[in-house]
């Protein structure tokens, strides 16, 4: 029967259907026309036969006793023609989940406020007995005005074929809603078109484990409330009630404080959405006609040409010798007068530059020295003096500068030897003859058994060896704390630190499951663990025992407790492919604070997870 109804029919005389919305099971959902009231409505509409419309009216009437401002109101019920239908208060916004698959997880402070809204409105209806039964991000409604609104009470978990809801499902799911703006996954009760949250053994992962910077009050609310059966110590329950939603309404709103602006800030942001914006494209002329200014503007006229010798071609240039034209280098700079401020045009020459000079043709050379017609070698004369030929002006030696050819003999004419050249053959000789000997004292030496020298041989044959450095040695007394920069509050496991200093290697500290890996692309460029030496020591080698593998580590060395890895310079490098390593640095290197970074994860069940069992420094 709801399929026979078709948009523009009036449904018991006074509801014209408009839009049909959605459409699931033997059940439509309807933007409907109030003719009465003259306004517009939303229609649930069913088989009056369908086993669900007993319970579909039961609800409607359970809903209609509620009054609170941020619920859309039932506002009719009945059974006609064989139908059976709900009339609800018309809302338009955008729901929660369309928000966070257009927008990505939501900010902590807007997320609170979100859920302390509903959470307000689901308090005053548990308070009158009457549970919403299906409270998913689906129910939840931004409007225009930045508003919060809840549809679907009582009636949305009806049309599912939900018996009536329960309050510690609404409760369960309220947790779920702030999860879900958190994180964009969904781990409440009741089911929902969003991804689901991330498990690991059977509990849903914190929200802190799934993205990066949730501030710790957020955190623990969710982890207590999504899941109640793990061990939390009641941290968050010793001010508040987090088992009811007024307990979970005051939570949030003490987070929050002074909600001002906050609504306004939705509105804004709804206003500015794409789907609101209208784009008006212009009107495509007709190209078979001409269009005179087809801006609307009026043209702006033509600036008047400044005096002065055009930049532009002239179109009608004056008569003149035809020919190549001279190309201008720099017309049409300005040059300004110092005087009289007064401004002009740099224009192309007309007087054509002068040729370069020619080049000198180099003086004509031989290329080889003559030959002297006695056959003897050829000598440089003594200055003021001629050759044997009367000339002594052939090249190259006519030259007072080196020359370019080969180097010519030098010897005096008389033939005699150079000047101190014997000296020199006596001392080489006296030289090689005193080796010669020292060779042979030496040789005759050792074949009788002694030293070079002539000197008994020692008795003590132990061989020498060369002097080594003291080993290093381990350092005591080391205390670790978690160092997490990135982190909002940058706490990574806090409690787990000291078991990485223990000396025991099956404890661990570990870091938590995140989605994806450190790096460019990751939420962090890691955490890790920073050690304090107890006073300045010079590290030499630091031996790491790693769970799981790969893992690439960075370590640094400090003499104050660093903030940041941003601006240090590590000291060493490495990535662990098995469990254990000694990191030895090139050469030691003093400080106070050992940092440990982890720059990338091994991957685990669930995502990625880099776990420290042992550090151990040497000094």
């Amino acid at each position: 029967m709801p399929n026979s109804i078709r948009p523009g029919d009036v449904l018991a005389d006074r509801y014209r259907l408009v839009d049909l919305l959605t459409e699931s099971g033997a059940g439509r959902f309807w933007r409907a026309h109030d003719r009465v009231l003259e306004r517009h409505v939303a229609l649930h509409v069913i088989d009056a036969d369908d086993e669900r419309a007993p319970g579909l009216l039961e609800a409607a009437r359970r809903s209609a006793t509620i009054l609170d401002r941020h619920l859309l109101r039932v506002l009719d019920a009945d059974q006609v023609d064989g139908l059976c239908f709900v009339v609800n208060e018309w809302g338009s916004g955008t729901s929660l989940d369309i928000m966070l698959a257009n927008e990505g997880p939501l900010a902590a402070r807007r997320a609170a406020w979100i859920v302390a809204e509903v959470a307000s409105s689901i308090a005053v209806a548990h308070a009158a007995g009457v549970a919403h039964g299906r409270l998913v991000p689906e129910n939840v409604l931004v409007d225009r005005t930045g508003a919060v609104r809840v549809i679907g009470f009582s009636v949305d978990a009806a049309l599912h074929g939900l018996p009536a809801g329960r309050t510690s499902t609404d409760v369960a799911d309220l947790g779920g809603l702030l999860y879900c703006a958190l994180t964009g996954r969904w781990p409440g009760v009741s089911n929902s078109d969003v991804p689901p949250a991330p498990q690991e053994h059977g509990r849903v992962l914190r929200p802190r484990q799934v993205r990066a910077g949730i501030p710790r009050p957020l955190d623990l609310l969710c982890d207590e409330v999504v899941n109640p059966y793990a061990a939390h110590g009641g941290r968050s329950r010793d001010a508040h009630d987090l088992d009811t939603a007024r307990g979970i309404g005051d939570y949030l709103s003490e987070f929050v404080g002074d909600p001002t602006g906050l609504a306004e800030a939705e509105a804004a942001a709804h206003a500015a959405r794409p789907h609101h914006q209208t784009v008006v494209l212009p009107r495509l002329p007709d190209p078979a006609a001409p269009v005179e200014n087809p801006t609307g503007f009026e043209p702006e006229p033509e600036p008047e040409p400044e005096e002065g010798p055009e930049e532009g071609p002239d179109p009608t240039p004056p008569p003149g010798p035809t020919g190549p034209v001279e190309q201008p280098t720099q017309a049409g700079l300005p040059i300004f007068d110092d005087d009289n401020d007064d401004v002009s045009w740099l224009t192309a020459g007309t007087t054509p530059a002068p040729p370069p000079p020619p080049f000198d043709e180099p003086p004509e050379r031989p290329l080889f020295a003559p030959e002297p017609s006695d056959g003897q070698p050829v000598r440089r004369p003594r200055p003021g003096t001629q050759t044997t030929t009367g000339t002594g002006d052939y090249w190259p030696w006519e030259t007072a500068g080196p020359g370019t050819g080969s180097v010519p003999v030098t010897e005096e004419d008389d033939g005699g030897e150079v000047p101190g050249r014997s000296w020199l053959r006596l001392a080489a000789v006296i030289g090689v003859g005193l080796l010669l000997l020292v060779a042979i004292v030496v040789a005759y030496n050792l074949g009788r058994g002694k030293t070079p020298l002539g000197a008994e041989p020692s008795d003590d044959r132990t061989p020498t060896t060369p002097a080594t450095t003291p080993s290093a040695t381990p350092l005591t007394g080391l205390v670790a704390t978690d160092f997490d920069p990135q982190g909002d509050p940058p706490d990574e496991n806090p409690e787990l630190a000291p078991l990485a200093v223990d000396g025991d290697t099956t404890t661990a500290w570990r870091t938590m499951t995140y989605q994806q890996n450190f790096g460019p692309g990751g939420l962090k460029t890691g955490v890790g663990l920073t050690i304090d030496l107890g006073a300045r020591s010079a590290v030499s080698s630091v031996d790491l025992t790693l769970v799981g593998a790969p893992t690439g580590v960075s370590l640094y060395l400090t003499d104050r407790l660093p903030t940041e890895v941003r601006d240090l310079t590590p000291v060493a490098e490495e990535t662990m492919s098995g469990p254990r390593k000694r990191v030895t640095l090139d050469e030691p290197v003093s400080g106070r604070y050992l940092t440990v970074w982890l720059t990338s994860l091994p991957e685990t069940d669930g995502g990625f997870r880099g776990e420290v069992a042992e550090v151990a420094v040497r000094g």
